[in-house]
């Protein structure tokens, strides 16, 4: 069977999401993971090095949660090298996103790719988000250790009531049973994302009124 290229691969699986994406959102998704696997060999980014894995380990496990995404200001936690706030900017031009991480070399990485792709609804701070106070709607993050240190480490971004979204593999029962009592759990979603065999699931936790 002849390999498909990567941008007609890309094609295939954004076809088999739940909602449509444009011909330039589409490229504007390429673009970017192209950049990053072209950034990653001299920056380390991610631990994938094929773009054609990226579009399923990142890219799609990006744009999966979409259809789920709360708010119309979004923080992502522990952002990385853009995952999943920039795919998610691309096909929400109208949100404002608010990409947090502390490393150096991957908001200088944001900061590029942001500017390439004329993102004006992306904000970059490469700082610690315990340092932040300018409030969201919602936090989310495919990055955090656990729902405790998610809630207890970003909950000085949230609004009351705003919304905790973590992208989680499995179910994680014992984080679960674990939650701060500065929020109540909303939803679990069984995600599936396009091109990944694998589980994956979105906790939606919501911030108690002081």
């Amino acid at each position: 069977m002849k390999k498909q290229q990567p941008g007609n691969k890309l094609q295939y699986l954004t076809d088999q999401l739940p909602f449509s994406i444009t011909t330039e959102q589409q490229n504007k998704l390429f673009d970017y993971i192209q950049n990053l696997q072209k950034w990653n060999k001299a920056f380390n980014l991610t631990a994938i090095k094929t773009v054609e894995k990226m579009l399923s380990h990142h890219l799609l496990d990006s744009l999966a949660v979409a259809p789920f995404l709360k708010g119309e200001k979004i923080a992502d936690v522990g952002s990385g090298a853009g995952l999943p706030g920039i795919p998610l900017a691309i096909i929400y031009p109208q949100k404002q996103f608010l990409l947090i991480d502390s490393n150096g070399k991957k908001t200088r990485f944001l900061q590029q790719i942001t500017h390439q792709l004329a993102l004006n609804n992306v904000k970059i701070e490469s700082q610690r988000v315990e340092n932040l106070r300018e409030k969201q709607d919602t936090v989310i993050s495919r990055a955090f250790a656990s729902l405790d240190d998610m809630v207890k480490g970003s909950i000085n971004l949230l609004h009351n009531n705003g919304f905790f979204q973590a992208m989680k593999g499995k179910r994680p029962e014992r984080e679960l049973q674990q939650l701060p009592q500065s929020v109540e759990l909303i939803s679990i979603e069984k995600i599936v994302v396009p091109g990944l065999d694998a589980e994956r699931h979105l906790i939606n936790l919501k911030r108690k009124s002081l």
